[in-house]
C-alpha cells in the first residue's frame, strides 16, 4: 500500500516523507535494533493489525548511557490519523523502554504547533518540561519546541494495558 496523503503533517518533519519501497527497506536494515552507544537508535514500523498496512514508525534513541536516558520520536501516515495508532504504538515503545531497557527517563521533542502529537504525549502521561522559543530554524522560519518527559518510576506506577510489539 502506497504511503500517501503526507501533505500537511510534513510541516512537522526535516525531511519529506518515505514511499513505500524506501520505508520497506529503512526497516528492513533496522530489523535488528541496538541501543548500545549514546546516538543508538532502534526504529520500529507500526503496521495495522487487521491488513498490515504501514501507518507509521516509532523510534528510541540512546541520549545518555550514563544517565539512562532515551529520547522517543513518531511520524505517522495522516491517512491514518484519530484512529489512536501513534498512541498505541508510543505506550509501548515506552513500555519497552522502561520495562525491558531498563531507561531512567524518556523524553519526546515536538513542534508546539502540532496539536495531535501533544496530545498523544499528553495521553501517555509525559509532561511538559520545557518551551525552547525559535530554537531550530526549518525551511528558513524560526520554530519553537516543547520537550516532554517521563521518568521511569512514573510509568511504572500507571496501570498496565495489554499490547504487542514485534522487532
Amino acid at each position: 500500500m502506497p504511503i500517501t496523503g503526507c501533505r500537511r503533517s510534513t510541516a512537522y518533519l526535516y525531511a519529506d516523507p518515505l514511499d513505500e519501497d524506501s520505508a520497506r527497506a529503512k526497516f528492513a536494515r533496522a530489523s535488528n535494533p541496538r541501543l548500545d552507544e549514546d546516538g543508538d537508535v532502534a526504529v520500529f514500523a507500526v503496521e495495522r493489525r487487521e491488513d498490515g498496512a504501514l501507518v507509521g514508525e516509532v523510534l528510541l534513541k540512546l541520549a545518555s548511557k550514563a544517565a539512562r536516558q532515551a529520547e522517543t520520536g513518531y511520524v505517522f501516515n495522516p491517512a491514518f490519523a484519530g484512529k489512536g495508532y501513534a498512541t498505541e504504538a508510543m505506550r509501548a515503545v515506552l513500555d519497552l523502554g522502561f520495562s525491558k531497557l531498563n531507561f531512567h527517563r524518556i523524553f519526546a521533542r515536538l513542534d508546539p504547533l502540532n496539536a495531535g502529537s501533544v496530545g498523544v504525549v499528553e495521553r501517555l502521561g509525559m509532561r511538559r518540561e520545557a518551551h525552547l522559543i525559535q530554537n531550530d530554524q526549518f525551511n528558513g522560519a524560526w520554530g519553537d519546541e516543547f520537550i516532554y518527559a517521563l521518568l521511569q518510576h512514573e510509568w511504572q506506577a500507571r496501570p498496565k494495558l495489554d499490547y504487542c510489539i514485534i522487532p
